[in-house]
């Protein structure tokens, strides 16, 4: 495929992705960020088996050290937001009291 038909819809997908977040209202980030941590899930998963057709075709080192960099990239993202999922989610909680006998 062309690459420059994969840079077009790279593009029109980012843009399109910041016109539909920016109008989403504040109380929906956490369900918002728990669903984009499932498909950063997706995004690890087609980077591994990217990266793997590469090395497994001989497509060069290039291929290869893009898609490990992508897997990288895509657990980060994954990892933080849950991190702030986890945090977001802890400021609902009641404050523990103590038990004193």
């Amino acid at each position: 495929m062309n690459p420059l038909i994969l840079i077009g819809v790279f593009v029109v997908c980012t843009v399109a992705g910041y016109f539909i977040i920016r109008r989403v209202p504040s109380l929906l980030h956490t369900p918002l960020m728990s669903g984009m941590n499932a498909l950063s899930g997706v995004t690890i998963i087609g980077a591994v088996a990217a990266t793997g057709i590469a090395f497994l075709l001989g497509q060069g080192l290039a291929a290869q050290i893009i898609g490990g960099v992508a897997i990288m990239l895509a657990t980060v993202n994954v990892f933080g937001g849950f991190s702030v999922t986890h945090r977001m989610l802890r400021m609902f909680r009641k404050p523990h009291k103590d038990k004193q006998s």
